[in-house]
């Protein structure tokens, strides 16, 4: 699970609640013809803005969002170091074998691909298209979110409308105004608070992720494309090191000789 998304979401609804508790009553805010003005036209909205099957896959986007699997970049690089190794003792056929126990069906892909002899330029364009989709695949998910997040607001400011002309309908009774106002008011509040408590955090920490993942991928394919053209493992190295912060960066040809590798 990924704690940060966790607390974050945590903490963001406890200092609202508190807040509220510490200015006046939680059942004040508590609404429902409110609520279903709000989650019900974002939501509609939503359904209407995308197609059905990107709708249906919210939930794995979700579980994205909750989720730390990933791989680190610095583990990447000390992957591909070893994979240059092993090519430059034992030849680029070798690593057909050593491919099958890899987690990463990009980095299987590409490794399989560079053992059938396939053209480097040809394997940069496949792997490459396979990047934009990912990334395309990926944006479709966070702008679910956005989305979410622009309309939650645009509803709640409906809601407020909505309360406003009953108020004003039933102006003459000078008792009502308050309370009326309050409750117009509300769907303001909800809109408000779903889209900058829930929806837009989630969609930046999706995207995010999505630039992690491209990143780890790019480190692959630029990697696989150097074992390919038989450089030296210690270039290879140092130019995948330009890929992530310096300190980041360790000597991961030593490190390998420390493990035997």
């Amino acid at each position: 699970m990924d704690i940060s998304t966790i607390i974050g979401l945590l903490l963001g609804s406890i200092f609202t609640i508190w807040g509220i508790l510490m200015s006046g009553e939680l059942a004040s805010y508590f609404d429902v013809p409110a609520i279903i003005i709000t989650i019900g036209g974002t939501f509609a909205s939503t359904l209407a803005s995308f197609p059905i099957k990107d709708i249906m896959n919210i939930g794995k986007v979700i579980k994205i969002a909750f989720s730390h699997k990933e791989n680190s970049p610095t583990d990447v690089i000390s992957e591909i170091i070893k994979l240059a190794n092993i090519a430059r003792k034992e030849g680029l056929l070798s690593l057909e074998e050593y491919a099958e126990n890899l987690d990463s069906e990009f980095l299987k892909k590409g490794i399989l691909l560079i053992v059938d002899g396939t053209d480097p330029e040809l394997v940069r364009n496949i792997l490459e298209t396979e990047l934009v989709f990912l990334e395309e695949r990926h944006n479709n998910g966070q702008k679910i979110f956005e989305t979410m997040g622009t309309y939650a607001p645009a509803f709640g400011m409906i809601g407020t409308l909505v309360g406003l002309i009953n108020m004003l309908r039933t102006i003459d009774d000078s008792s009502s105004i308050g309370p009326s106002m309050s409750v117009a008011l509300v769907t303001t509040f909800y809109g408000s608070v779903l889209a900058n408590v829930i929806f837009l955090p989630i969609a930046q920490k999706l995207k995010i992720k999505s630039q992690s993942e491209i990143l780890v991928k790019e480190l692959m394919l630029e990697g696989l494309l150097s074992i390919q053209a038989g450089e030296n493992p210690r270039i290879i190295e140092e130019k995948l090191k330009t890929f992530i912060p310096p300190e980041m960066r360790i000597d991961y040809r030593n490190q390998l000789e420390r493990e035997g590798v």
